[in-house]
């Protein structure tokens, strides 16, 4: 790592706004709506503060903003209250923003990231701001800008970090382990590249086990994820080496330049006393009683983490499958739906091949678990092409014909060794474009595997027959010539054989001899 990490520690915090996702807006009855393509459609005199108009607070939002508040360990206010922040937005039509100062819903909470507890100052609720769209370059050469109201009013969440990270991988993880639990709520959808989570860094440098805190640099207009770790790469590099120089760092504002992979100066930074905020009059305050917390507590789903640890325990897979199935939901929920199917496959299938009592457990060669690690790695691996040949992402299964039970019916067999790994993703493929079972298709493609004994040392004996040189070598001690005339039983019998079975029946024949 560069020097200059050897001479500062970076102090960062981050404030983290998302969309909630609501029928209504945050104070009005205008729909909320993300998608919407034309502009000023979703907009009604109280988000356009016309006169005379009274803000009414969406109970849903203030739920959901609950909700994330105790899936973060939060300490939630039972009572609260909103503010008038006076900062001329040009995009908010009131010219103040109904945001939360000193009484947020939410506070004192925190979130687990690469072994450390990262602490969460508070969640609070506020409306959002519109959109300006620029154009520098008209017809008449002077700049201008329009005005989009859509998403004014839309309920924001501001989540604002303790200063307790560290580096650009502790800002990545925790905005995606974040991201992924709005998600999981069901909260917010969290799409940055829609503008519905918005990830901010203040950030600022001391000398390394110093005390004292350098000045604070926030960096805005940031797209991704990817791009607020980069940003704090820059803004190390960049701070360090105006330090190194002598100079000092100034509080400001800077935006994120994705072309150049660098940050710019855009405003100096104002403080909580240039917003002025006083109490919203025309909203009375908010209570929440112990009751009612405790509902939203109850209700509260699966969260990440405790999906991995639960995934980990019940299937014994591996931690990088574990995370896969968590990041990616739906394909998890797939795959526990193919989990559930898998003991009842197992089972049928081991009484159908009589190798052990029927009446007994399966044995080690049928346990569960070997079949729930073979599906995961099937999954995670096969899957992709079969998603991306029907314009799907990984996490999006709608109209994926592969039902659960077909699939684990496949897992089965291939662990049965009834298929080849080749003809195992043949038999896939097919399922994907047809949505028929795996035993109808590759008995329709002719690939089933041959492990019949009998119908095996026919080939065998021809084999041998026909290759007097390859046998004398194994009988001299060549052990690797028996793989010779497993691949020569193999293409005899197009592939189908199974070739555990082939070579431990030559072993016999060879040494019977």
């Amino acid at each position: 790592m560069a020097n200059f990490m050897n001479k500062y520690d970076a102090i960062i915090g981050l404030e983290i706004h998302a969309e909630l996702k609501t029928k209504t807006k945050m104070f009005c009855g205008s729909p909320n709506d993300p998608n919407e393509n034309h502009p000023n459609i979703n907009v009604c005199p109280v988000c356009m503060g016309h006169p005379g108009t009274l803000p009414v607070p969406n109970k849903e939002a203030i739920k959901k903003t609950v909700m994330a508040g105790l899936a973060l360990n939060c300490k939630i206010a039972e009572f609260s209250k909103f503010d008038r922040k006076n900062y001329f937005y040009p995009d908010l039509p009131k010219g103040y923003q109904i945001s939360q100062y000193d009484l947020p819903f939410c506070e004192n909470g925190s979130l687990e990231i690469n072994g450390r507890e990262i602490g969460i100052t508070r969640i609070h609720l506020e409306e959002d701001t519109g959109k300006l769209l620029h154009d520098p370059s008209t017809g008449s050469g002077q700049a201008y800008s329009l005005v989009d109201y859509n998403r004014a009013g839309v309920p924001l969440m501001e989540l604002v970090t303790e200063p307790d990270l560290k580096s650009a991988d502790d800002v990545y993880k925790f905005a995606k382990e974040l991201r992924l639990i709005l998600r999981y709520l069901g909260v917010s959808d969290a799409d940055m590249e829609k503008g519905q989570m918005r990830v901010e860094v203040n950030i600022s440098l001391k000398p390394e086990g110093s005390s004292e805190f350098g000045t604070k640099v926030e960096v805005k207009n940031i797209n991704s994820i990817n791009a607020a770790a980069r940003s704090v790469e820059y803004e190390i590099k960049r701070q360090s080496e105006l330090l190194n120089k002598g100079e000092k760092i100034v509080q400001e504002t800077r935006g994120w330049d994705e072309t150049k992979q660098e940050t710019f100066s855009q405003r100096i930074k104002e403080t909580s006393a240039d917003y002025r905020y006083f109490p919203e009059p025309d909203i009375p305050p908010i209570t929440l009683s112990k009751d009612q917390i405790e509902e939203i507590q109850l209700g509260l789903p699966e969260l990440p983490k405790q999906r991995r640890e639960r995934f980990k325990e019940q299937y014994e897979i591996k931690d990088e499958q574990a995370e896969i199935f968590t990041t990616s939901k739906h394909l998890g929920d797939y795959y526990e739906k193919v989990a559930s199917e898998l003991d009842a496959s197992a089972k049928i299938e081991h009484l159908k091949s009589g190798t052990k009592d029927e009446n007994g457990p399966p044995g080690e060669d049928h346990l569960p678990a070997k079949l729930h690690t073979l599906s995961a790695n099937y999954m995670i691996t096969e899957f992709p092409p079969l998603m991306s040949a029907v314009d799907n992402e990984i996490d999006d299964l709608e109209g994926f014909k592969i039902e659960p039970e077909a699939f684990a019916e496949l897992m089965v067999m291939i662990f049965h060794k009834k298929l080849s790994s080749t003809a195992a993703k043949t038999v896939l493929k097919e399922m994907a474009e047809t949505g028929l079972h795996p035993e109808h298709v590759a008995k329709e493609m002719n690939l089933l595997q041959v492990s019949d004994e009998g119908e095996l040392l026919l080939a065998i004996e021809e084999v041998i027959n026909n290759n007097k040189n390859a046998v004398e070598d194994y009988k001299k001690g060549k052990k690797e010539s028996i793989k010779f005339l497993v691949g020569q039983v193999m293409a005899k019998t197009s592939g189908k054989a199974n070739p555990q079975v082939v070579s431990k029946l030559l072993e016999e024949e060879l040494n019977n001899d």
